[in-house]
């Protein structure tokens, strides 16, 4: 009988992914599966990797990304890979390019998602497709709740009529049967924003009907107003038994812990996502201007900005507000760092706090604000940090809870982006195996279960049969590099990975080989 081609990763030891087990065995792929965790026999025609002193685990899978656009850009890839990620889920915080208008999305989170540059169509098949083939990692979709609500609604803030919620049901129902792993919403973007409890609890009446997850950036931010999200997710839940999923839930350990408590005595099935770091990035119009801005056309917020009166008020009436933020405070100017500033003029402030950009300026922190917004449309993104910066050991408390994800939200925009979308999963692995998981644990939080989570089939597990997707990592070495200074450094001690069977990541340079797909909804072998 002929000897098919295969690869075999021999001498390490693997992390199955959905169970608490390591154990030391060799691991044969042939095409696109694992056919053999055990041991495998030598033959002349395998192709051997030494894998003595690593780990072989299930691909990384990272619960929340925003990367629909970037992930065709190699670079993006092999910084992906090297933290031995080789799934992202996007659509996030719901707003992303499908369905509907391609256009309005894009200019919207211009500074977060950036252009798509293949996309045909305005369906989430259409997204999908997109991915097949052309990237060294997997994309997944959610139907973002924002988008659904402009296609049908545009930037109209009042409730939604029968007719209206009837057409946005059924753009939800399309995108399932697309195959989008469930409904995103972004309570605090536009128009999210103007959409209550109620709307979005009949939007995920297709998602519960079709065991997808509603997954939600919360209404009124986090850390001290946690709780009000989590009552309104609470309410939803209630409504319509959807399964719920919050996404960077970043608080106090011991208040998320009492809050997640309450969602599960409450009967209800929730899971979460946070990345291991206490600063946030987030668009500079939303989190400096007041909330009315998001409402407005680029074209028009622009316009008003530009107003000598209306700028005059922002400075004597709004700017006082930002102050007394309890996130931010009276430093505000020195806790806010330029990310991506997209002009000739204006690249030179990227990493930068607005203090520093004011003062090289010659101008006030606010005029300096004002300035950018009008001068880049917008269309700048921050770093911000916050007055709490919590220890390590208050992170390590949430992210051993059962039902904690891995996410980076990752964005990799701009001159100084935020180190997450270049760190994030190695920092896991570097700084919080030991603390709050094992690395048979690490395997579960950062895979398994979120690939259980999303309908991702046969993946999150290293057993026969299954996707060979693998990452292998060396314990000793494994490295988050990348900081606020220096924040695209790419993580060390993940340097072979695979992606459906293929060798994407050899000897930690990337292969050229584009075995990734866009993740349609499905149930795993069992």
């Amino acid at each position: 009988m002929a000897h098919s081609r295969r690869t075999v990763l021999r001498g390490g030891t693997v992390v199955d992914g959905q169970r608490q087990r390591t154990r030391a065995a060799d691991v044969a792929i042939e095409g696109e599966r694992i056919t053999i965790v055990g041991t495998v026999d030598d033959h002349p025609r395998d192709t051997v990797i030494d894998c003595t002193g690593r780990l072989i685990m299930p691909g990384f899978i990272d619960a929340h990304a925003h990367l629909e656009g970037a992930v065709f850009d190699p670079d993006v890839q092999h910084a992906m890979l090297r933290q031995g990620i080789t799934s992202v889920i996007c659509g996030q915080d719901g707003v992303s390019y499908v369905p509907g208008d391609t256009g309005w999305a894009s200019q919207y989170f211009a500074a977060i998602n950036g252009p798509h540059p293949t996309l045909a169509g305005p369906r989430v098949r259409d997204a999908l497709a997109s991915y097949d083939n052309a990237t060294a990692v997997n994309v997944g979709l959610l139907v973002p709740a924002g988008n659904v609500r402009h296609a049908v609604m545009g930037m109209d803030t009042g409730r939604a009529s029968a007719r209206q919620l009837t057409q946005m049901k059924r753009m939800v129902k399309d995108g399932l049967a697309d195959g989008a792993l469930g409904l995103s919403t972004g309570l605090d973007y536009v128009p999210g924003l103007f959409a209550d409890a109620e709307e979005i609890a009949r939007l995920c009446e297709p998602v519960a009907a079709a065991g997808a997850v509603y997954v939600t950036h919360m209404r009124g931010g986090y850390e001290a107003n946690s709780e009000f999200g989590v009552r309104e997710v609470a309410r939803i839940l209630e409504r319509t038994g959807v399964r719920g999923h919050i996404s960077h839930f970043h608080l106090p350990a011991a208040e998320g812990r009492r809050l997640l408590s309450d969602l599960t005595a409450a009967g209800h099935d929730v899971t979460f996502d946070m990345y291991p770091y206490t600063r946030g990035c987030t668009l500079l119009a939303m989190a400096l201007l007041p909330p009315e801005y998001s409402a407005l056309s680029v074209d028009d917020a622009v316009a008003r900005l530009q107003d000598t009166r209306e700028r005059q008020r922002l400075m004597s009436e709004w700017f006082p507000q930002v102050a007394q933020k309890a996130s931010l405070g009276p430093a505000w100017p020195s806790m806010i760092t330029i990310a991506h500033a997209p002009h000739l003029d204006w690249m030179w402030a990227e990493g930068l706090t607005l203090e520093d950009v004011a003062r090289r300026m010659g101008s006030t922190v606010v005029n300096t604000v004002l300035d950018l917004l009008i001068e880049l449309r917008l269309e700048v993104s921050a770093v911000m940090a916050v007055r709490d910066q919590r220890p390590d050991a208050d992170l390590a408390k949430l992210f051993s809870h059962d039902a904690y994800l891995a996410g980076s939200d990752g964005i990799v925009l701009g001159g100084s982006p935020h180190p997450r979308a270049f760190g994030a999963f190695a920092r896991l692995l570097t700084t919080f195996v030991g603390r709050s998981f094992t690395w048979a644990g690490a395997a579960m939080h950062l895979s398994g279960r979120t690939a259980a989570r999303f309908g991702l089939g046969d993946r999150g597990a290293v057993r026969p049969g299954w996707i060979a997707d693998l990452a292998i990592v060396s314990p000793a070495h494994v490295r988050d590099e990348a900081t606020y200074d220096r924040p695209r450094q790419l993580a060390t001690g993940i340097d072979d990975v695979f992606v459906a069977g293929t060798h994407v990541l050899a000897g930690g340079a990337l292969t050229q080989e584009r075995p990734g797909r866009g993740l349609r909804r499905t149930a795993a072998a069992r």
